[in-house]
């Protein structure tokens, strides 16, 4: 069955420079249990496409599908949103944990606020010491404030607010960011967990390691668009977009490759260009990439460029 199908999906900011494009005609499919991976250079999108799919922007305007259980999320009021789905079904662990969290209220305030907001009716104390038991941390820690706590505790205690309602999909915005390796470590086998326990998860990040760890499917995003999109597998065995092979040469191996970077900057948002965004980096340009590019089917999801026509 499917658990998310997002279509058409585009975002734009209004800006002193005019309005800014930053997630541009996305689509991808998830069922039940599966996770996607989304990676990409920063400012590419990312981050936005996470705060869409939830509707927590704070001055973007979307447009698109978004459908979750077969029900359209764009389509509902944001009561009615708040109500049903937001936190219940849907949550999100946001990037920077330590700005994330409110420093002159204890965790256990902070979490109460989440389960009186999305009106949970049951035992509120049950349920946050069942969620500090989930990312293995001591319910002691809920009389203490943010700046008590470590920096991996911080993030767990993240997690945990996420966990609350217990969600079927859950976007994660670069939960591992600012950690040392033994902590990184730590989380992913805590998101690995919980997804052998049934739960979805929408992975930000930069690391694609990382992703390899969790997601069945992977998004590749530069300029606001999914330039590739595929199961795991094909992505990393099998790139077909020159932007996805660059940045599988980017990453220092075992074997003492030495890493390629991808020469020149992402294109604008404000003003994107009409042709294929990733055209003035691409070493492998032709006369037809002068173009925007459609998508091309691959075996496994689409390809966003001219040398698979």
């Amino acid at each position: 069955m499917v658990l998310i199908s997002v279509n058409g999906l585009s975002t734009k900011y209004d800006s002193t420079n005019g309005p800014v494009y930053a997630v541009d005609d996305v689509d991808f499919e998830l069922k039940d249990g599966e996770s996607i991976g989304i990676a990409g250079e920063s400012a590419c999108g990312k981050s936005t496409l996470g705060l869409s799919i939830i509707r927590m922007l704070s001055g973007g305007k979307t447009k698109g599908t978004i459908l979750f259980d077969e029900e359209s999320l764009l389509g509902l009021s944001e009561s009615d949103f708040n109500k049903e789905f937001r936190w219940k079904k849907i949550a999100m662990i946001f990037q920077g944990a330590m700005n994330s969290l409110d420093p002159v209220f204890t965790i256990n305030e902070q979490c109460l606020e989440i389960i009186k907001q999305h009106n949970f009716a049951g035992d509120s104390q049950k349920i946050i010491s069942d969620a500090m038991n989930a990312v293995s941390l001591n319910e002691s820690i809920l009389k203490k404030y943010p700046h008590e706590l470590s920096g991996g505790m911080k993030q767990r205690v993240v997690i945990a607010m996420a966990l609350l309602l217990k969600p079927k999909f859950v976007i994660a915005d670069e939960p591992t960011t600012a950690l040392d390796v033994l902590i990184q470590a730590q989380i992913v086998n805590l998101l690995k967990n919980l997804k052998k326990d049934g739960m979805s998860f929408m992975l930000i990040t930069h690391d694609l390691a990382v992703l390899s760890e969790i997601a069945e499917k992977i998004g590749i995003m530069y300029g606001g668009q999914i330039v590739e999109f595929g199961s795991s597998q094909e992505i990393y065995k099998n790139p077909k977009h020159p932007y996805t092979k660059g940045l599988l040469e980017s990453i220092p191996t075992l074997s003492g490759n030495i890493p390629k970077y991808i020469k020149g900057i992402p294109p604008s948002l404000v003003d994107p260009p009409t042709q294929c965004r990733f055209l003035e980096r691409c070493p492998v340009a032709v006369e037809k990439c002068k173009q925007l590019p459609p998508k091309f089917k691959t075996e496994t999801g689409y390809v966003r460029c001219w040398l698979y026509e």
